[in-house]
């Protein structure tokens, strides 16, 4: 389960986070994985959408329910299907946009942690010295955990698809597969402040299932801002290591310890 405090908290760690940007002039950091990340999510959005209505079309046909639906003759039963084909078509589009983030939590890794670093830097006025060999190791800490993420938020999907065939259930499966996107999102977002206390993999998984509230509430706000085309894709990602960084650092300070 999870806390809807924490859940609220990790939302509106977005509005701190906005005024800490207009504050410290950190647009830079907003501009160059948004346009990189926009860039991807726009091609991926266009070929998985016209090849999922492909693979629909094609799963109907090897099913011969097109045909069934024919000699029925029922307009209700037409409409279930037309809705059944939506809902398999989104299923399948969020899990191909899995990967496409996944990559491009990869490939940003380095800025990520970067920026996260720099934000509490700002925060707490000092700096952290920077080192080539820590570099490599959160690098590569941030490669590991995209990718078990990846793994474990596939085999969710791929239930939620099964799922999908069902009558009625089928219709709320992309409602729970956004919740468990925003989820293991937001876990990636936690996870940079996490390694920067020297949190150990395991250590940091355990936390963060402690308070997936925070992971859960930070995820959701990313899906929206989705939602507004090429602003919202170009804000959201440095949107989220901001506001994670902001909220992990005030529950650390609320504590008056580290984790």
């Amino acid at each position: 389960m999870f806390s809807f405090r924490e859940v609220l908290a990790a939302v509106q760690a977005y509005g701190k986070a906005h005024q800490f940007i207009m504050q410290h002039k950190l647009w830079k950091w907003i501009l160059i994985p948004g346009i990189m990340y926009c860039i991807l999510f726009m091609t991926g959005i266009y070929f998985v959408w016209g090849y999922s209505g492909d693979f629909v079309e094609y799963l109907f046909n090897l099913l011969p329910v097109k045909v069934w639906i024919q000699d029925l003759e029922s307009s209700w039963i037409s409409f279930f299907f037309i809705l059944l084909g939506l809902s398999i078509r989104f299923m399948i589009l969020l899990l191909c946009f899995s990967y496409y983030k996944y990559l491009f939590l990869v490939l940003g890794s380095p800025l990520f942690s970067y920026l996260s670093e720099k934000t509490e830097a700002i925060m707490e006025r000092k700096d952290y010295p920077f080192s080539w060999q820590q570099f490599m190791k959160d690098m590569g800490r941030g490669i590991v955990m995209s990718i078990r993420n990846s793994l474990n938020q596939t085999l969710c999907v791929i239930v939620l698809i099964i799922l999908s065939f069902i009558p009625i259930v089928g219709w709320i499966t992309p409602l729970f597969a956004f919740f468990i996107e925003a989820y293991f999102y937001g876990f990636s977002m936690v996870d940079y402040s996490c390694e920067r206390y020297r949190l150990n993999t395991k250590q940091s998984i355990q936390f963060i299932r402690a308070h997936r509230g925070i992971a859960l509430g930070n995820g959701m706000v990313f899906y929206i801002l989705m939602f507004i085309p090429v602003l919202g894709w170009i804000m959201a990602p440095s949107y989220a290591v901001i506001a994670a960084t902001i909220h992990l650092s005030d529950k650390r300070l609320l504590h008056g310890a580290s984790w």
